[in-house]
């Protein structure tokens, strides 16, 4: 028994370390699409935000898709009902979550997009004390108060300055949907669903879902491969397919199912941390391969801080400190 309980642990802690590896990789797609949205409209200027934007989430989705379907061919020949339904449902959850934050940010602060997109951290927390009946553990409302901390302290939030207008609604509506994509991938129904089977569907659909804001927005067909004419440009959306998309989001289909979903939502939420971190760096490197004016950002004290609460709620997440009788959702 007690070797049993001992490798659940090793095993959910090796899970903890490779979901924050997860949230490295999505941390490198903001300077990244950054750079390779700087780079597409000085290949064509004027062809708006929305355009390159969800142009570049189709590609990467649909590449990404692609790639996981030729690397997984044999399991794919098996996929069953569930396995497709899983991916659809986390298909749509994703590019409804996406469309909601980048309409927002248009509306609103960069910092308040970014607190209350990582709001989810206590939508779900909820959503399970209301489902199961129970208050979360001592433990993870102390990490969700570390995490809500340093993300405050990171985009330096004012509290006096937040409205709730359209910018903010549609944020707070995208962490909603961002807490049902993570429920639902950790959904007893699905429990015995391959993660190769069902993110291969999540990739693909998520790729086919975004089309129509594509065609909405795209000035011309020719447009679509124009702003891909240049090394740098297709050199940063292979970082952006394979790292940011297609290893990210195996890393977690393969490992979220070993944490609790409550534990999962704090868990992705060090990503405003490392983002701030690459900022200090990636930006003048990608200035040097793209020839764009793409400075790097300053380390900070907030930066400090707010890393220091970060990362002291996901070490208390690994620690059996305020542990309590393991919860199921």
């Amino acid at each position: 028994m007690n070797g049993s309980v001992s490798a659940d642990l090793v095993l959910r802690r090796r899970a903890i370390r490779w979901l924050l590896l997860c949230t490295v990789f999505w941390a490198l797609s903001f300077p990244t699409m950054k750079a390779l949205a700087l780079t597409q409209e000085a290949i064509l200027p004027g062809t708006g935000s929305w355009f390159i934007s969800s142009l570049s989430v189709m590609y990467r989705f649909l590449i990404a898709g692609v790639i996981l379907i030729c690397l997984s061919f044999k399991e794919l020949k098996t996929i069953t009902r569930r396995e497709v339904e899983q991916g659809l449902w986390l298909a749509l959850f994703t590019t409804v979550g996406m469309s909601l934050q980048m309409d927002g940010l248009a509306y609103t602060s960069a910092s308040t997009s970014a607190f209350m997109t990582m709001l989810y951290c206590i939508w779900i927390p909820l959503w399970v004390a209301v489902s199961h009946r129970r208050f979360p553990s001592i433990k993870i409302m102390v990490c969700g108060v570390l995490v809500l901390g340093g993300m405050a302290v990171l985009m330096r939030l004012n509290l006096f300055a937040i409205r709730l207008g359209r910018g903010e609604i549609e944020t707070l509506s995208a962490s909603v949907v961002f807490a049902a994509q993570i429920l639902t991938l950790a959904h007893r129904r699905y429990a015995g669903n391959r993660p190769q089977c069902f993110t291969a569907v999540l990739l693909l659909a998520a790729g086919i879902f975004t089309l129509p804001i594509v065609v909405a927005t795209a000035p011309s067909l020719a447009a679509c491969f124009q702003v891909y004419a240049s090394v740098p440009a297709c050199g940063l959306m292979v970082i952006i397919v394979l790292f940011c998309t297609l290893v990210s989001f195996m890393l977690m289909s393969r490992w979220q199912f070993r944490v609790t979903a409550t534990e999962a939502g704090l868990i992705y939420c060090s990503e405003p941390l490392f983002v701030s971190a690459m900022a200090l760096v990636l930006p003048g490197w990608f200035s040097q391969w793209t020839g764009l004016d793409y400075p790097n950002e300053h380390l900070t004290t907030r930066l400090l801080i707010g890393g220091a609460l970060i990362t002291g709620a996901n070490m208390l997440l690994q620690s059996r400190w305020l542990e309590t009788k393991r919860a199921v959702a």
